[in-house]
């Protein structure tokens, strides 16, 4: 079975599912294709990590030997997070690829790329070329690149640590649900030694995830974490999906905290160490967030959705931070890569200042409803925004991603997916009751 190249190559990464979408000899070929596109920059070697699914080991080896044919060296960094991968990429000056479908379920794989410095890399940057290289098959190099191993994970933690003052942090009871993902090897290398206590929830890596998806932006797979943080009483929950370059939060009340909220927590945070300083949010974010990065002194940059503009602003405008709805966090001193687990500590250290608990901490952010991700199937994208937005020409409106109206007390994003002939709505008002009204006022308007 040949790889099907149009259906993995996606927006921002590679990703199907294993035997009848991506198999090994595909994995070779991409590999190879990397390596051509790689060495058109100056690079000589490449990093090749992968996460626990079962395929993961024979993807990762075949994608090396193809670089190898390339006569590009391999360095094989063997089991690690997304974000892990990340840190190497930026401390080693090396382009990598990790092999993960990330919060997909079984039966998927896939791979997340990156320059030298963990720049990023998406379709308008080089997947399309590798794509188009892999296509045509091999050019094999001169002379074949060599493997060598390399073990991480110590200064992986070291540099996570160094985000916060760990003599500041208080002995908090932290419930974490890592869900059978990469979580399980790095949340506890993190956490060991640092005065907190960890309630670690399906630590052992199994890309079957016998317990629940590695998803946490779906309710239904918090619940456990909820459980677990009532059941013993912890002062919080962290739950990871499958790469582990995603965190979300439920309070000692075991209630969800948005990706939104946490940015606002994250960002608050840092303002108080480096006031003036600018952050980055994406726009389907909560109004929140740029009301409390002006209120902390800081300047606040709102951004398309998606990693590769989040990492292109921060560049331009030399954002320390940047956050996004869907649980991904920036950092300037972590090559502007995203990190779950940075954000954690983070989110430690700003709770350890405040005693009264998180649900307490993050109610001062907490200061709109909001309607969550709704899709909507379309025949033509286009021709529905075009409708919605002269549905409301007299609002304050802009097409910076999709379509964004303001119109005062509330707002909404309606953008095309990348991959599907879908819209998604997110929409914010001041109450549950507003939330309702306007979004079947737009849905309306859509159908």
């Amino acid at each position: 079975m040949a790889t099907d190249y149009d259906a993995i190559f996606k927006a921002y990464d590679i990703r199907g599912t294993v035997g009848d979408q991506i198999d090994a000899d595909g994995a070779r070929a991409i590999g190879g294709a990397f390596a051509r596109f790689v060495a058109s920059s100056g690079a000589e070697a490449v990093l090749v990590g992968r996460d626990m699914r079962p395929e993961g080991e024979e993807f990762a080896a075949a994608f090396g030997e193809g670089a190898m044919d390339h006569g590009i060296d391999v360095m094989d960094v063997g089991l690690c997070a997304t974000d892990m991968l990340y840190y190497a990429s930026g401390s080693l000056g090396l382009p990598g690829a990790v092999f993960t479908a990330s919060h997909n379920p079984a039966g998927y794989n896939g791979i997340k790329m990156c320059g030298a410095g963990a720049a990023p890399i998406s379709s308008d940057t080089g997947l399309e070329a590798i794509k188009a290289m892999a296509i045509s098959g091999p050019d094999p190099g001169a002379a074949r690149g060599a493997r060598t191993t390399r073990d991480l994970l110590s200064g992986y933690v070291s540099h996570v640590r160094s985000f916060v003052d760990v003599g500041a942090l208080a002995p908090l009871l932290v419930v974490a649900d890592t869900a059978n993902g990469m979580g399980g090897l790095v949340v506890p290398a993190v956490f060991d030694g640092l005065p907190l206590t960890l309630d670690h929830l399906y630590p052992e890596l199994d890309g079957t995830f016998p317990n629940h998806p590695a998803d946490p932006l779906q309710p239904e797979n918090l619940r456990d974490l909820q459980d677990r943080v009532l059941g013993i009483g912890a002062d919080l929950g962290m739950a990871f999906d499958g790469d582990a370059d995603r965190m979300f939060l439920v309070d000692e009340n075991a209630r969800p905290i948005s990706g939104s909220l946490t940015t606002a927590i994250i960002a608050r945070s840092i303002l108080d160490r480096d006031p003036g300083a600018v952050m980055i949010h994406n726009l389907i974010c909560s109004k929140a967030v740029p009301e409390v990065i002006a209120e902390g002194g800081g300047k606040a940059v709102r951004t398309r959705v998606g990693h590769s503009y989040i990492k292109q602003a921060m560049a331009e405008t030399g954002a320390v931070f940047g956050g996004e709805h869907s649980g991904h966090y920036y950092f300037r001193d972590n090559y502007r890569a995203d990190s779950g687990l940075i954000a954690a500590l983070v989110v430690l250290e700003a709770l350890s200042h405040h005693p009264a608990g998180l649900s307490d901490l993050v109610s001062s952010f907490d200061r709109y409803a909001a309607s969550g991700e709704l899709n909507a199937k379309v025949a033509d994208t286009a021709a529905v925004i075009e409708r919605v937005a002269a549905a409301y020409s007299s609002a304050r409106q802009d097409q910076l991603d999709g379509l964004t109206v303001d119109l005062g007390d509330w707002w909404f994003n309606l953008r095309p997916s990348n991959t599907e002939p879908l819209l998604r709505l997110n929409l914010e008002a001041p109450t549950p009751d507003d939330v309702e009204e306007r979004v079947a006022e737009v849905q309306a308007l859509i159908a």
